[in-house]
């Protein structure tokens, strides 16, 4: 989410999802240059939640990828590499994982990270109570539908502790991702810290414990700056060369421009007008995310949104390449929800999406026919016109993009729509958008690995990341069997199939996907950047 949401190939993630920072010095001699302990960094967002179970955005899986280690972890270049677990072994039929856990690997206050750390986190996870937004991505792990359902006990989910170092997950079929999806969630959570601290948990850098290269301090649950610290009991803190990575949330590129001009910033995100300006200048970046921005409508509780000739005509209504190019020039137009690096077992799932001509009609920029699909909206409704809110967060490219939209609807459709734009924090969005408090709003996602299923499966009915509650058979039978089909020529079939569906529907309308400009001292080095996280594991900086 935006404004980052996290929360899916198969096999390894590609080097094409991975931006990895390297500069040299100014010619100096390695052996001579001076390292500094801490960095200046930023974000365009407030931090929901440092709970595991609970992330859905960006900043906070920025934060979760610096200060949580799961079973594997993605290197700075995009590889999947031992984290807490030594070993990953698959059964030669693929329903049987067994992952051997590191002996010194240890929590934030000392006490050793177990098996059964990894068992309690999925199993919360899982849990209906736990409203997590990462169900989807372990609906193959024995009895987790039912768990999620609610009609059998977290307990009976098929994940156990042989003892303090060895975890065993049984799956229902193979999964051929499974081990990069270990690598990108499912981080262990310490049940001792949890039941301390209660509904506190996660809501604050205080109420946590944590396991990996650093520590959250200062995160006061809604404050605008804190820092990242070393963790000292990390197990590998000798190749954690950063002591601090100070953290600022800012919403306005311009201000942070003028940070990092000023030396107050190693790194600034830049709007589209600083970003033609200085795109040739040293320290220019451009990440590359598989991320997409998209209008979610609430069709379970606003009747007008239920219409998807309604839905169909707003999508047409909008200029992607216009709106792309307004709010950031590194973007690029979407027609898929499917974000652009998404593979399966090598092929790029949008490009063969395209290559089998299956682009939605719905997704092209063409006002007329908008119109003829509103009109007839509004008879199947029996009314002449429609109110409703469309909201997003307060930062200004979600601004710009709310303005967009508006200006767009209402030159379009004329009096026969009026459109309220709500902006808000973040995190107020969020909450609504959980509880279904909204009639239309401007959101994004990140997939939690580069398998066109992590995007598809949060639509699926009864998912908690699917807002409006969309329900659609049809769209659940492809992507139900997609996630069992282990032929690559099928399996992308129903990928496809299930993308077609949700094109036709427009329960959700694809914008643009992401890529982001910034400018970035030459002093940093091996910065990670990953899934639309940065990652200061192995980063340093010179002076």
């Amino acid at each position: 989410m935006k404004k980052r949401m996290r929360f899916l190939a198969s096999g390894l993630l590609t080097t094409s999802a991975v931006a990895v920072l390297t500069a040299c010095s100014s010619g100096k001699n390695a052996s001579t240059q001076k390292y500094e302990s801490s960095l200046t960094w930023m974000t365009t967002s407030e931090v929901q939640t440092l709970d595991q179970n609970k992330m859905v955005d960006t900043s906070s899986g920025e934060q979760a990828a610096n200060v949580f280690e799961g079973l594997n972890r993605m290197d700075k270049d995009g590889k999947v590499s031992p984290g807490v677990a030594t070993t990953s072994t698959s059964s030669k039929d693929g329903l049987t994982w067994t992952f051997k856990l590191r002996k010194n690997a240890k929590w934030s206050n000392g006490q050793p990270v177990t098996a059964q750390d990894f068992v309690y986190s999925l199993q919360r996870m899982m849990d209906p109570n736990t409203q997590s937004q990462q169900q989807n991505n372990y609906q193959a792990v024995k009895n987790a539908s039912q768990v999620v359902a609610g009609k059998k006990s977290p307990n009976t989910l098929g994940v156990e502790a042989k003892d303090a170092h060895t975890l065993v997950v049984h799956l229902i079929h193979p999964v051929p991702y499974f081990k990069t999806l270990t690598a990108s969630s499912w981080n262990p959570v310490n049940k001792d810290t949890v039941q301390k601290y209660g509904k506190k948990y996660g809501t604050a850098s205080k109420y946590m414990v944590y396991n990996g290269p650093f520590v959250s301090s200062g995160w006061t649950g809604s404050n605008l700056s804190w820092k990242l610290k070393k963790n000292n009991q990390y197990w590998d803190k000798k190749d954690v060369r950063l002591k601090t990575v100070n953290y600022t949330v800012v919403k306005t590129p311009s201000t942070d421009y003028n940070l990092y001009q000023s030396g107050k910033l190693d790194g600034a995100f830049l709007d589209t007008q600083a970003s033609k300006q200085l795109k040739h200048q040293d320290g220019y970046r451009v990440f590359k995310l598989d991320r997409t921005e998209y209008l979610t409508y609430n069709v379970s509780k606003n009747k007008d949104m239920a219409n998807a000739n309604v839905r169909r005509a707003f999508s047409m209504a909008l200029d992607r390449a216009e709106l792309a190019k307004t709010v950031g020039g590194a973007n690029t137009v979407a027609t898929t929800f499917t974000g652009p690096q998404e593979t399966v077992n090598g092929v790029n799932f949008n490009k063969y999406f395209a290559e089998q001509g299956a682009t939605s009609k719905y997704t092209k920029f063409n006002k007329q026919e908008a119109n003829v699909l509103f009109n007839k909206g509004l008879k199947e409704l029996g009314k002449s016109k429609m109110e409703f809110t469309l909201g997003g967060d307060d930062d200004d490219v979600s601004k710009k993009v709310l303005e967009y939209v508006q200006s767009q609807f209402e030159s379009t459709f004329g009096k026969k729509v009026e459109v309220h734009v709500r902006t808000m924090p973040k995190t107020t969005r969020v909450s609504n958008m959980l509880n279904g408090k909204y009639d239309v709003d401007y959101t994004g996602l990140n997939p939690a690995f580069t398998d066109p299923y992590a995007m598809l499966s949060v639509m699926a009915t009864g998912q908690n990341y699917n807002f409006g509650k969309w329900s659609n058979k049809q769209y659940d039978n492809y992507l139900d069997a997609s996630s069992k089909e282990m032929n690559v020529n099928k399996r992308l079939k129903d990928l496809m199939n299930a993308e077609k569906v949700l094109d036709s529907e427009q329960p959700l309308s694809p914008l643009f996907h992401d890529g982001q400009a910034w400018m970035v001292r030459s002093s940093v080095h091996n910065l990670g950047f990953s899934l639309g996280k940065f990652n200061f594991r192995s980063a340093y900086v010179t002076r």
